[in-house]
């Protein structure tokens, strides 16, 4: 059981929304938001298969094959013969990053198997001189990119190297490998081939390293990777180096973005540029098995999530042998790239908004500090065709659909902290319909409010609270959230919510909890308003979880608290107390206040 410290947030601020740790070399990243990436190589030949034997590891990553299933270099070469050169085209990838909406592109250059997909003169395991076809595919990609207008980023594999003796790979944990000999691999590929990837393309965007862990775990030393820092600085004073390299940004705010875990969403707002790299199914490489498919709808959303944490989000494709991109892939990919044609300016330029990423149900926020325009992404459209936007203290110029040419005016009331829209009947996207609403200048905003709910109401929880008083944390969910995230209460302990009433009237209120005591257990107490509610903490009992599989769990039962009247709109606080009586815990999961329907 793993305990969370509860957040507390901060009163009425300035907004802020520019990422403050920003270099200059990283503003057109920043601007970007989305790229392609792309995995290919020798493994493509073998799409998760070797001999008829599956990927010999769960995770299916069809790029590892050469690891996984121990195949020797010159026997893993042999799956070049599965190439059609004819039909390879890389400026196919690069068209269809452009209809995506993409703006950059980055290539796994030297993946871990060490292979090269350019003419390498440091080593010779690379696609010119290991084929009849003598293709340079970095040059071709290079080309490619530079004709239609995109940002070139290669990825380079320093820390792993599966084909060379001296370098790294996981074996090595049970032979061992002295830093001497490892020198001997940086000397004689890494540092001569980075040289020749950014002297030879012309000008190179990002360079996209994959270290996952801390190089003080590792055999690289971090003299060797500020060497190998300084030579891209030297070569190209403009590309961006990511946090794999070895280095965290918090350590050297030399490195231009943080790479999150691959498939790792945002989690929180950053200041400093960040990006998550992910697939559209499962695997990086092309893997002829693979079904575990994202909808175009859920990539949408990883999209606007992260960019309304200051995030980036580079889209995986795992092209063929034949150069081909999965019809899935390429389908996703196009649908994107129509959504962003009508909605690109919520996400291009910019940025997260002052307001708590996670204060919305309804969907995510996006602002564009030069325009002073607010974009709320809808994510569930109100079947009561009407949205609360709560927070925001400036009263909105206009307020429209993105996908309205028009800018037809919908109807808004704004009561000091909440903005009312009157939706129209059904929403503009099937997916993910964008509001835009313009101000005069940037809004202030009020961050610690509870806002209002699309379920109709007011959901007061643990970790939306503004202070509480005793030792209470929050316990995540368990038993894959059939145990629901909550607190428990071992003694007399408060926790104070903050709303904005723009409704009057009478509102009632419910507690969730859960007591396994065999009668009643203390008290909650909620003051608002100088009125206040009172009740006895019931036993809920026990209940399963999941049927026949002896999964029984503590009961979590909502219980009627009362009523609070509200004769007029404004700010207002609720305190609740919960008394447990000794050694008899109360867990808490959430209060509800909702407004009496007439």
């Amino acid at each position: 059981m793993k305990n969370i410290p509860l957040l507390f947030f901060l009163l009425t601020l300035p907004l802020l929304n520019a990422q403050k740790l920003t270099n200059q070399r990283a503003l057109w990243f920043t601007d970007a938001r989305f790229g392609m990436f792309i995995h290919w190589g020798v493994y493509s030949g073998a799409e998760g298969y070797w001999k008829g034997e599956k990927l010999r590891y769960d995770n299916d990553y069809a790029e590892w094959i050469k690891y996984r299933n121990q195949i020797g270099n010159t026997e893993y070469l042999s799956l070049l013969d599965n190439f059609d050169w004819d039909s390879i085209d890389p400026e196919e990838w690069v068209l269809l990053a452009k209809k995506a909406g993409m703006k950059y592109v980055t290539i796994t250059a030297k993946h871990h198997d060490g292979f090269g997909l350019w003419n390498s003169k440091a080593s010779d395991y690379n696609i010119y001189k290991q084929t009849n076809a003598k293709r340079d595919i970095i040059k071709e990609l290079a080309e490619a990119c530079k004709k239609h207008g995109l940002k070139l980023g290669l990825y380079y594999s320093h820390w792993i190297d599966w084909e060379h003796p001296d370098s790294w790979d996981h074996s090595k944990e049970i032979t061992g490998l002295s830093k001497e000999t490892y020198s001997r691999y940086w000397e004689q590929k890494v540092m001569p081939q980075m040289r020749e990837l950014l002297t030879d393309y012309g000008e190179i965007g990002l360079i996209w390293f994959d270290m996952w862990i801390h190089h003080s775990e590792t055999v690289v030393t971090k003299e060797q990777l500020l060497r190998l820092k300084k030579m891209i600085r030297e070569l190209q004073p403009n590309c961006l180096i990511n946090s794999r390299l070895g280095l965290s940004v918090e350590e050297d705010r030399d490195v231009d973005f943080q790479t999150l875990d691959d498939n790792q969403l945002g989690y929180a707002k950053k200041e400093h540029p960040f990006q998550t790299s992910a697939t559209v199914a499962h695997s990086w490489g092309y893997h002829a098995t693979d079904s575990k498919w994202k909808s175009t709808t859920t990539l949408l959303k990883s999209i606007i999530g992260n960019v309304a944490l200051n995030g980036n989000l580079m889209l995986n494709i795992g092209p063929r042998a034949n150069g081909e991109i999965p019809k899935d892939i390429e389908q996703r990919t196009e649908e994107i790239g129509e959504w962003l044609k009508v909605n690109g300016e919520s996400i291009y330029g910019s940025a997260a908004f002052g307001l708590r990423a996670d204060m919305h149900d309804w969907g995510k926020l996006t602002y564009n500090e030069d325009t002073s325009k607010l974009y709320l992404h809808i994510y569930n459209w109100p079947l009561n065709n009407q949205l609360k936007l709560t927070g925001v203290k400036n009263n909105p110029i206009r307020i429209y659909q993105l996908a309205d040419k028009s800018k037809a005016e919908l109807e808004f009331n704004h009561h000091e902290a909440v903005t009312s829209i009157k939706l129209s009947k059904t929403a503009p996207d099937p997916r993910v319909s964008v509001l835009v609403i313009e101000y005069n200048a940037t809004p202030t905003v009020e961050n610690d409010l509870v806002a209002y709910s699309f379920s109709g109401g007011y959901s007061l929880k643990p970790n939306n609270a503004i202070r509480s008083k005793g030792d209470a944390s929050i316990i995540e969910a368990q038993k894959f959230g059939s145990i629901p995230e909550h607190v428990q209460f071992d003694q007399e302990s408060e926790f104070q919510w903050k709303i904005y009433i723009d409704e009057p009237g009478q509102y009632n209120v419910d507690v969730s909890y859960s007591s396994q005591e065999k009668s009643a257990n203390g008290k909650v107490t909620i003051v608002c308003n100088g009125s206040a509610l009172k009740a006895k903490v019931q036993p809920t009992g026990k209940t399963v979880g999941e049927p026949n599989t002896d999964w029984h769990i503590d009961r979590y039962v909502a219980q009627k608290m009362g009523t609070f009247e509200f004769t007029q709109p404004g700010y207002y606080t609720l305190t609740m107390t919960a008394e447990p009586d000794k050694d008899k815990p109360i867990k808490f999961q959430w209060l509800w206040l909702e407004k009496v329907k007439n």
